[in-house]
């Protein structure tokens, strides 16, 4: 759930030179690279009477510009456009607090936030642009060849490899509603892939009967938390769903799409043990409060168990292990394994613990890692080191700990806008062996951090010269490190020699 609204214009750099090479990013990546156009950020201020008859008269101008002066517009850049308007085709939300304005939260224990820089920074290493522009990519997997697979939020997933081909999208993804944070996220390949060509997708499927396009924000946040719970429940705004398929043998189209479970979207990670986690994100409108918490306590431990985010734990054709925690307790949904998350957009199995670690978003400050124990409560809505979007402490108290609620192992305040995260493992950066890498959005950086066993130590941030959201980090098989970037970039670090 992103922490920022932002408006913004579509200009010909002629019209504006002052935004030259500018490409500014904000609730979503609607950035054009082309060499006559460049979309930029506009003031919070400006209201939809003003936005929405600009967006129409620049589309207008756009267009007589590319008929007078000929200008060559990729399909991927007017579809950028086409996104644009419909995004910003509602009034947005109100402009947030600073959370800078508000004293930082006190850490539960030494080292929980706001860890020293490492003793020794990191080598110097090549930044080497694999793919110049992927349209809203979100996740990459690698394919046993070294191919890899792309999920880009509009409903895409690619096939890409190391020359810098990507292909055209696969056939036979399921429909795909993208509406505020909800899209297309992560894609990841079965660990038997090569006998059985299976991939595992997430994504945020429309209600039956409704085409897959892109909607206002105020589809999923607005008109929802302005609703009484009775009539939330008969809203049909779409499901979040995982869902297997087999990739053809050509890589053009997936055969054999099945539903293995609806109610998480987030990323998928495989267990040592061969099964699935995937994480999900809080389920706000099957309950009282709004995408950022609420004013006072929620103490239904069904309604915490069920609809708050949750990490759920299934084999990998989608049925229950019967270690599962909650299987004993018929109001609470077989496949949960923990709850009372926020958004945990990355996940990955420690390799030295065989855990599963997530980092999710806060609201107004308080981005977490948290090391996921079965049967676990994680806090959210009732616990958070962030704050209301309007600065109002969480659940009307500002708790930060709560008893039977786990601790983060680390959080962040202000924001980073963390998503994809990875332990390196390879031998080509042996300084970095064993750390965590985070994917930072709002920090627009690569994270580094050092561990001593499940303690933060030490934390860099890098690529921050890059001024690019990063969206997913992956170790490649090769060692290197693949990072994909909000304005569409495949990129790679190797060490400089």
């Amino acid at each position: 759930m992103r922490k920022d609204a932002r408006m913004f214009r579509v200009a010909t750099r002629e019209e504006n030179p002052a935004v030259r090479n500018q490409f500014l990013l904000g609730n979503d990546p609607f950035v054009s690279q082309e060499p006559s156009l460049c979309i930029y950020r506009l003031p919070v201020s400006r209201t939809l009477s003003n936005i929405a008859p600009s967006i129409r008269k620049i589309v207008q101008e756009t267009r007589s510009a590319m008929h007078t002066k000929k200008l060559a517009l990729s399909a991927g850049c007017l579809a950028a456009v086409i996104a644009l308007a419909g995004a910003i085709s509602t009034p947005v939300r109100a402009q947030m607090a600073n959370p800078l304005d508000y004293p930082p939260p006190k850490p539960a224990f030494p080292g929980q936030t706001n860890a020293p820089p490492p003793a020794k920074k990191s080598p110097p290493f090549n930044v080497q642009t694999i793919i110049p522009r992927f349209m809203a990519p979100w996740s990459l997997a690698f394919l046993p060849d070294g191919k890899m697979l792309v999920a880009e939020r509009y409903g895409f997933i690619r096939v890409a490899s190391m020359s810098g081909f990507y292909s055209a999208p696969i056939t036979g993804v399921p429909d795909t509603k993208i509406v505020a944070a909800e899209s297309l996220h992560d894609v990841a390949v079965d660990p038997d892939f090569v006998h059985n060509r299976l991939i595992y997708f997430t994504y945020f499927a429309p209600p039956p009967g409704e085409d897959p396009g892109v909607w206002p924000i105020d589809v999923f946040y607005g008109n929802v938390w302005k609703a009484s719970v009775a009539e939330r429940r008969t809203m049909r705004v779409g499901e979040e769903r995982l869902a297997r398929a087999r990739l053809s043998e050509d890589e053009k189209h997936l055969e054999d799409v099945q539903v293995l479970l609806d109610g998480v979207n987030r990323r998928i990670v495989f267990a040592p043990d061969g099964t699935m986690f995937v994480t999900g994100a809080d389920r706000f409108r099957f309950y009282e409060p709004s995408y950022d918490g609420t004013n006072h306590e929620i103490t239904d431990p069904d309604v915490l168990r069920n609809f708050t985010g949750r990490v759920v734990h299934i084999n990998r054709d989608g049925s229950i292990p019967k270690d599962n925690p909650f299987l004993d307790q018929p109001t609470v949904l077989p496949e949960t394994y923990s709850y009372g998350h926020r958004d945990p957009e990355g996940a990955a199995i420690n390799p030295a613990t065989g855990q599963l670690w997530v980092v999710e978003h806060g609201p107004l400050g308080g981005d977490e890692i948290n090391i996921i124990k079965p049967g676990g409560n994680y806090g959210w809505p009732n616990v958070s080191y962030g704050r209301r979007y309007n600065g109002d402490p969480i659940a009307g108290t500002g708790a930060t700990a709560k008893a039977g609620t786990e601790q983060p192992i680390y959080f962040w305040y202000p924001d980073i806008a963390p998503c994809g995260i990875m332990f390196y493992t390879g031998d080509l950066f042996p300084e970095w062996k064993g750390n965590l890498f985070i994917a930072g959005m709002a920090a627009r950086s690569l994270i580094r951090l050092v561990l001593d066993g499940n303690r933060v130590v030490a934390e860099e941030r890098l690529l921050h010269d890059l001024n690019q959201r990063i969206r997913d980090v992956v170790q490649g098989p090769d060692g290197a490190i693949y990072l994909l970037t909000d304005d569409g970039r495949l990129l790679r670090l190797t060490p400089k020699k």
